[in-house]
């Protein structure tokens, strides 16, 4: 009997586009811009900002917050608390259920899942997204970044004097005499400016903001992602102040230094050009990618069998892979065996769903009388009834098996 499965073959293929090019955008978008990927488009990054923007919403802001971790427990802290998390969990669960429903039937899938009707792996996979999304977006946050992305340790070999960082601007903001807070005969530029002390006030909120916790007055630490939320807090102080923006910016060492950044050097074009390249082999493999995949395997125990009327059978499973979204219909043939006869049990025409795949058990038998050969080969005949117009008659080759003189 034919066994249809679900396939995911157009699906994987499509899927593939982005580990197939990932490495080579990763690359050249480092090379030019640095580590923006992990600061505004990496999952980790984007769900740690979520859970904060809930921990915020829940419990107020940084130093509200803080008062909460120290006070004693008691209603207000329990109830907040409690909140954060069950929104965590909340969260981290349609991260999971929302995955497993991108690979079935989403609205059967989620009453089969409610009533303990789904397939256990659905139940494994939205338990394991869960756990994993609640424990390094809500609890290690950027120990994960620090201590568990491969990118932060490997990403020097794609910098160099031209890559875009974030940067403190050392000469502005510590002067001669180093940073200094605001007080008295230290208010204004011209004042600071006098005494030798640069435009740090020293008022810690590019630490504050950090989501590693680094202190970017100290120089570019592996630890950075490049989310600018520094930036940001600087900027808003020297606005609040009145002064000139930029003391921390997106820069190149190049330019640090005094020099004009190069975007376009020979490394990052190698890179842009590794991804053009890249990009059309992917695109033209899914242009030209087949609408049909069939395989034929042979039966190997036993490889064949004498029958009562003294006929040789040999057994074979193909496999059909329906990659479009048109109902397939066949019929099965043989060729190249004169005589042999093909039983695929109940089945008159071999029909594949859209995007499915289908097992077929075929048995071959044939009288072995003359023949000198233990192996003959021929082909199975695809021949399309329904379907893509495009779609033309498949042939494989396989091997037909009878004993050998003497055994």
């Amino acid at each position: 009997m034919p066994q249809g499965t679900l396939s995911t073959a157009t699906r994987s293929h499509l899927e593939a586009a982005p580990t197939l090019t990932s490495n080579h955008v990763l690359f050249f978008v480092t090379g030019l811009v640095g580590r923006v990927f992990c600061g505004y488009f990496c999952f980790q990054t984007l769900w740690t900002d979520l859970y904060v923007l809930i921990e915020r919403l829940v419990q107020g802001e940084r130093p509200a917050r803080i008062r909460l971790d120290k006070q004693p427990w008691n209603g207000e802290k329990v109830f907040k608390k409690s909140a954060t998390h069950a929104l965590w969990l909340l969260t981290a669960f349609w991260t999971g259920i929302t995955f497993t429903f991108y690979w079935a039937e989403a609205p059967q899938l989620l009453v089969d899942f409610f009533t303990g009707r789904a397939p256990f792996p659905a139940y494994a996979t939205t338990l394991f997204l869960t756990a994993t999304t609640y424990v390094m977006a809500g609890l290690a946050r950027e120990q994960v970044c620090t201590y568990m992305c491969p990118y932060a340790r490997f990403q020097s070999v794609m910098f160099d004097r031209d890559t875009l960082v974030v940067a403190y601007d050392e000469a502005r903001g510590e002067g001669a005499q180093g940073r200094q807070k605001i007080r008295t005969g230290f208010k204004t530029r011209e004042e600071r400016q006098q005494q030798g002390v640069g435009d740090c006030i020293d008022c810690g909120y590019c630490v504050q903001v950090c989501p590693t916790g680094i202190d970017i007055r100290n120089g570019l630490q592996y630890q950075c992602i490049s989310c600018a939320l520094c930036i940001d807090a600087c900027d808003t102080i020297m606005d609040n102040l009145g002064w000139p923006r930029g003391l921390i910016k997106y820069t190149s060492e190049r330019e640090q230094q005094g020099g004009t950044t190069r975007r376009f050097n020979a490394k990052n074009i190698g890179y842009g050009v590794t991804l053009v390249v890249a990009t059309l082999a992917l695109v033209w493999s899914v242009v030209h990618q087949v609408k049909l995949d069939a395989s034929v395997s042979q039966i190997r125990n036993p490889l064949f069998v004498v029958l009562s009327d003294g006929r040789v059978q040999n057994s074979y499973e193909i496999k059909l892979n329906n990659k479009t979204s048109q109902l397939m219909v066949f019929e099965l043939e043989l060729s190249g065996l004169p005589g042999a006869e093909l039983d695929l049990g109940r089945l008159e025409m071999i029909e594949v769903p859209p995007e499915r795949s289908l097992r077929i058990m075929a048995r071959v038998r044939l009288d072995e009388e003359g023949e000198h050969q233990a192996a003959r080969g021929f082909e199975f005949v695809i021949r399309p009834l329904q379907g893509p117009s495009d779609l033309g008659t498949v042939r494989q080759s396989a091997t037909f098996h009878i004993p050998g003189r003497g055994q």
